[in-house]
C-alpha cells in the first residue's frame, strides 16, 4: 500500500511496482462497513487490531490511510493476490472480506495502462514465503518491462 501511493507522485524513482497482496486502498473503511463495532470473537478481534495497525500501533508507526488509487503512466505493475482464501475463514464475515480484498486488488490495477493481475493460486497471505518463486517472477517481470 505504502510503495502504490508513493510510486505515481515519485516516477523519476520507481520504474516499476510489485505488490504482493497489498491492502485495499479502501482496507479501513471496508473493514468498518463489513465487521460491526459490536462483534466479538474471532471478527471483532481482526477489528479491533487491524484498525489499531492502520491508525498507526504497529512498529513503525506508519498510519495507513485509505485513499484513492492514482495514475503513474505506463509505470510496470504486478498486483498478486493470495489463492488460499485465508479471510474466508473468518465466522460470518469471511466471504465478505474475500469479495472487499479482490476489488483492492482490482483497484491497485488503476495506477498504470500496463497493469497485470495474477494470482497465487496456493498462497495465503504471505506470498514471498508461500510462493517465493511467484513473488521473484513478478518482480523480474516488472523489471524487465522497466528496462524497456
Amino acid at each position: 500500500m505504502i510503495a502504490a501511493r508513493y510510486a505515481p507522485g515519485h516516477q523519476d524513482e520507481v520504474k516499476g511496482l510489485v505488490l504482493l497482496d497489498a491492502a485495499s486502498p479502501t482496507a479501513g473503511a471496508d473493514l468498518k462497513n463489513r465487521i460491526p463495532e459490536s462483534a466479538t470473537g474471532p471478527a471483532g478481534e481482526l477489528r479491533v487490531q487491524s484498525l489499531a495497525v492502520f491508525e498507526g500501533q504497529n512498529p513503525e508507526r506508519l498510519v495507513f490511510a485509505d485513499g484513492e488509487v492514482r495514475a503513474a503512466g505506463d509505470l510496470p505493475v504486478r498486483v498478486i493476490q493470495h489463492g488460499q482464501q485465508y479471510l474466508g475463514a473468518v465466522p460470518e464475515y469471511g466471504p465478505g472480506l474475500e469479495e472487499d480484498w479482490t476489488k483492492g486488488q482490482k483497484a491497485w490495477l488503476a495506477p498504470s495502462g500496463t497493469s497485470e493481475p495474477s494470482t497465487a493460486r496456493n498462497s495465503g497471505h504471505s506470498i514471498y514465503v508461500d510462493e517465493p518463486e511467484t513473488a521473484v517472477e513478478a518482480i523480474e517481470d516488472a523489471t524487465a518491462r522497466a528496462a524497456g
